[in-house]
């Protein structure tokens, strides 16, 4: 079975112990898409206490981190980077908002809270299989990395499924790009028009 991507944000709603759990799952392409998105959650919801992650991201689910964001170690992040581990799910983020209520939970009753938050919307989430993707490694001169990383950034907000992997930096800088095949075409005329090599 092929890892699967989240079509669109969904949010699942829980109260355990008059402490309101709030867990989104986000589509994210890469760890700066997730980084932006956790950052709107914790803005909408700055007044809540807690806002754990989970993320697994890459086309070999190979990038996977997590946070308990102030709960007890081990009673929030993990448990849901768990849940997505086994889901077999990739390109995702998962934001566990708590506004607290005032009751202690105790750690399994926070690690039940947060892992089944996480199931609850992997439940009502759209999920579509895996498409293959293209690899394509671009050298770029170190002095005009910023203009590639520029258009690069500019090329994937126009086309969302761009996916920008390791970077290697040195006096030749490597950046590996990750696609759909049908994006192809598109992705090396940018590139060749500006003046970039390909392989």
């Amino acid at each position: 079975m092929g890892l699967r991507h989240l079509a669109h944000e969904v949010a699942a709603e829980e109260l355990v112990k008059k402490s309101r759990f709030i867990t989104r799952l986000i589509p994210a392409r890469d760890a700066a898409a997730a980084k932006a998105q956790l950052a709107a959650v914790r803005k909408r919801h700055h007044a809540a206490r807690h806002h754990a992650y989970a993320m697994i991201l890459g086309s070999d689910a190979v990038v996977q981190r997590s946070s308990d964001d102030g709960e007890p170690a081990g009673t929030a992040g993990a448990p849901m980077l768990e849940v997505l581990r086994r889901e077999q799910v990739t390109d995702v983020l998962a934001v566990c908002t708590r506004y607290f209520g005032g009751v202690l939970l105790g750690r399994g009753g926070l690690i039940r809270a947060y892992a089944g938050g996480v199931a609850a919307a992997v439940a009502l989430a759209e999920w579509r299989s895996d498409s293959p993707r293209r690899r394509l490694a671009i050298q770029v001169p170190a002095h005009q990395v910023g203009r590639v990383e520029n258009l690069l950034r500019n090329f994937g907000a126009a086309n969302p499924a761009l996916g920008i992997g390791q970077v290697a930096y040195g006096e030749v800088t490597t950046l590996e790009l990750t696609f759909p095949p049908e994006l192809e075409p598109a992705l090396k005329a940018a590139l060749a028009a500006a003046g970039l090599r390909a392989g």
